[in-house]
């Protein structure tokens, strides 16, 4: 099922503020959420805060999943998952989401082959950074982690969030 020429315009643009906002703001998992808030016009503060530390495989570590794609797995389940006045989830709300969120890491590691942001940053800037530390900070922004890489990340991590959301929407 292909996308129609305003969705694909949408979603060209939903690329370009997620870019943007990586690298004006830097913070991977919040500028997906902002980006993609922005773009449904659907803000929550609370869930945008709660993405704070999870930018750079959680706490800038790079040890775990990219923080870019955990935003965008939230911004679904912001969508379609359980609430919390229905935690014993009867209908299997959760299962569902978990296999909308499955489209978007699937796309995320056939084009990254991996979704953990150490091995996303070694296959686009030839290896890991820990951004708490300063000398890796460093290197990491020589290597273009937030004028080119990041942004990159996220600007598809937002497209391809929506690109799932507006399918399942169909």
């Amino acid at each position: 099922m292909s996308l129609k020429k305003e969705q694909e315009e949408l979603l060209s643009k939903a690329y370009e503020i997620g870019y943007s906002y990586e690298k004006i703001f830097h913070g991977c998992a919040q500028c997906v959420l902002a980006a993609v808030m922005d773009v449904l016009g659907e803000a929550d503060d609370h869930v945008f805060r709660s993405a704070t530390s999870l930018g750079g495989g959680i706490a800038i570590s790079a040890r775990g999943t990219c923080g870019a794609l955990t935003a965008g797995v939230m911004a679904i389940s912001q969508r379609y998952g359980r609430e919390r006045g229905n935690f014993a989830d009867v209908e299997r709300v959760r299962t569902r989401c978990h296999k909308i969120g499955r489209k978007l890491l699937d796309k995320f590691e056939s084009v990254y082959g991996s979704n953990k942001c150490a091995d996303v940053q070694t296959k686009l800037m030839g290896r890991s950074f820990d951004l708490l530390d300063p000398v890796d900070f460093e290197e990491a922004i020589k290597a273009g982690a937030h004028e080119i890489h990041c942004p990159g990340v996220v600007g598809n991590v937002v497209k391809w969030t929506l690109e799932v959301i507006l399918r399942e929407k169909a």
